[in-house]
């Protein structure tokens, strides 16, 4: 039989993914909180954790997709760079589409992270993320967050398998990539995060039984949602 996923974790409510997108919707559109303000939130309280986890350590590699879980990775490769860390970012290409450019957020964070001294390579530029994880104390997977679907593919796929070949710890920001984030299921291509740390509320598929081993110790972390939108 298995363990029902609880509807209540730590006195906050557990969430799907819909429920989660309707949350930055309202956030946004109903409270009129920016999604730069609550990425920058993000970001901050990410980094404020790997901090703590790199206890003086310095190295770090951070990779991200290329959308808001990528931008709140940026957030945070600034933050720890500006904080004395030796921050590498290896970031997936924008979308090969008519614009051929990353979303606003993630572009703006983007030019932050670079104007900070951050490292940044494009993920399939050829350039080493094998060699900077095997010189790096910890590992950020900034790739995929509750909106993702399907089964990682092209640059994500590359960076989740050097991730896992690295057996470097990996923090994961919102879920482990490739972790379904409704059913704890995955498809075969996912990071083993040593630690999660979800934005807002917890998500049901970090919850399942299944999952466990994949998330590692699971934090939330407050990104500045109104009280009444969480409750």
């Amino acid at each position: 039989m298995k363990e029902p996923i609880p509807a209540v974790w730590e006195g906050l409510p557990v969430v799907d993914a819909a429920r989660m997108r309707a949350l930055d919707l309202a956030a946004t559109e109903t409270h009129g909180i920016k999604a730069l303000d609550l990425m920058e939130n993000a970001g901050k309280a990410v980094a404020a954790e790997c901090a703590a986890f790199l206890a003086g350590m310095r190295g770090v590699v951070v990779c991200c997709g290329r959308g808001a879980n990528g931008g709140d990775g940026l957030v945070a490769a600034r933050i720890l760079q500006e904080g004395g860390a030796s921050v590498s970012v290896f970031i997936c290409p924008p979308k090969s589409d008519a614009s051929g450019q990353y979303p606003e957020p993630v572009a703006v964070n983007l030019a932050k992270a670079k104007a900070a001294g951050v490292k940044v390579t494009t993920a399939g530029s050829g350039a080493g993320l094998a060699q900077a994880l095997a010189a790096c104390d910890l590992a950020i997977d900034a790739l995929l967050g509750t909106g993702a679907t399907g089964k990682p593919a092209g640059a994500i796929h590359h960076m989740i398998r050097e991730l896992t070949a690295s057996k470097k710890p990996v923090i994961a920001v919102d879920i482990p990539s490739g972790i379904h984030p409704d059913t704890g299921y995955h498809s075969g291509v996912f990071v083993s995060a040593a630690m999660t740390l979800t934005l807002g509320l917890p998500k049901r598929g970090l919850l399942a039984a299944h999952a466990k081993p994949h998330v590692g110790v699971l934090k939330v972390l407050d990104i500045g949602y109104p009280k009444a939108l969480l409750k």
